[in-house]
């Protein structure tokens, strides 16, 4: 028998030389942090800002000066930039940037609510959680939605139509049932309509995924559209009434400060979105079906060698996926609104960018979609409040929130392996 030498080689480390990426979030932390004190300090007023722990101006509240706020949390966010740059490890990369990410946006605050109109001095926290918490709602389902199609090995990209067909369908045979049951079944039914073309077009006739994501994005929108001008805008009170959920609330945990009113008095929806969460967490990482699913996206071929049904798993799990994408999309139609044209307006693609900024992971997606709920709460806001700042540009903030996140902050990741490549068994 002969023997094989193999000599060891050195791997380069990722973050080789001087500027590493702790050291370049660092300085641009420092810089982010120099600009808050020089900008936002002199723009503030000396009135004080207000960060109430209720839903209105009265109650307990954090007070600060607006100027000394803007400057003092500007000079923090600094703190953290020049620590991160001197620690340069991975180990405080997230926490540091965390930390003066907040610093800034806190220094901003500052100046918005200090120079708001007299009487609305006032940020209240109650509001700004359960509004972040609203608004992430469809992003976290549509984050799940995007997780376990990616982990199986298929781009989902249709996860803006899978929302909007979710929403019509709810709105419709919540409707005519006058039924929240039926509407929220209905929604999960219309989600997976989608995904079982995305399914049969991906998996089946080998379709560029990502081509046939965008196709099925427009046949949601125009379908919808098209039924919605024929039957929802000529008769209303039969075909765009749904019933709404009401706020479930739970007893002692809603009475915490701040949380409990945001988080323990809600609806169905919020409560199905964290509990799917932990769901899929638990089932992706401690069951044999979570095994399966990350060894189809990362290597098909070794897991049809070792029995594992490749397309039969990914048909499921991408029809699966729409059902949890359309339940998000309910969420539009039960909980707060009636159904109107194209009411999802990007969420999908924001979605998407949650999954990937939280790494494929179901926790950091809900995180991801947390920090964009709650750049669209702000915007919501600051245009309460009568910002100086533009109403377009308050408009934008979530998509350049988007923007920033994933071009920015989510640094090099890597998606499954098998991520849009169609398996063809042998």
């Amino acid at each position: 028998m002969s023997t094989v030498a193999v000599e060891d080689v050195a791997v380069a480390p990722v973050d080789q030389g001087y500027w590493t990426r702790c050291r370049k979030a660092g300085a641009g932390l420092t810089a982010a942090g120099v600009l808050a004190a020089a900008v936002f300090g002199p723009l503030a007023t000396d009135e004080r800002a207000r960060f109430t722990l209720s839903e209105d101006a009265g109650g307990a509240a954090l007070s600060i000066n607006g100027t000394l706020g803007a400057v003092l949390f500007g000079v923090l966010a600094v703190a953290a930039g020049v620590a991160l740059f001197l620690v340069g490890t991975r180990r405080w990369l997230v926490p540091l940037l965390v930390l003066g990410i907040g610093m800034v946006v806190l220094s901003f605050l500052c100046w918005q609510v200090s120079a708001a109109p007299a009487g609305q001095n006032f940020m209240p926290m109650v509001n700004i959680v359960r509004g972040t918490f609203i608004l992430a709602l469809p992003l976290i389902f549509g984050a799940l939605a995007g997780l376990l199609c990616e982990r199986s090995g298929v781009v989902n990209v249709a996860i803006e139509g899978q929302l909007l067909m979710g929403a019509f369908s709810a709105a419709l045979f919540g409707s005519i049932s006058q039924n929240m049951w039926v509407g929220l079944l209905a929604g999960a039914v219309g989600g997976s309509l989608i995904s079982v073309l995305l399914a049969v077009f991906a998996i089946r006739y080998l379709v560029d995924q990502v081509v046939i994501g965008v196709v099925l994005n427009l046949l949601a929108l125009g379908l919808t559209g098209f039924l919605y001008e024929r039957l929802m805008q000529t008769e209303a009170q039969r075909y765009n009434s749904a019933p709404h959920f009401p706020a479930w609330e739970i007893p002692l945990l809603s009475d915490i400060p701040v949380i409990g009113p945001a988080l323990f008095r809600g609806n169905i929806f919020l409560y199905v979105g964290l509990l799917l969460v932990l769901v899929i967490h638990l089932a992706l990482f401690r069951t044999r079906w979570g095994l399966r699913t990350r060894s189809v996206g990362e290597h098909p071929t070794a897991a049809d060698t070792l029995g594992v049904k490749v397309l039969a798993l990914r048909y499921r799990n991408v029809t699966l996926a729409g059902m949890v994408a359309g339940i998000g999309g309910a969420s539009y139609t039960l909980a707060a609104f009636t159904f109107s044209k194209n009411m999802i307006g990007g969420k999908g693609f924001i979605a998407l960018a949650a999954l990937i900024f939280g790494r494929w992971s179901p926790t950091g997606a809900l995180l991801a979609a947390l920090f964009f709920g709650f750049a669209d709460q702000l915007s919501t806001y600051l245009s309460l409040i009568n910002s100086v700042i533009p109403s377009q540009f308050l408009a934008m903030l979530p998509y350049l929130a988007t923007i920033l996140a994933v071009a920015g902050l989510v640094g090099r990741v890597r998606a499954p392996a098998a991520d849009g490549k169609p398996y063809i068994k042998g």
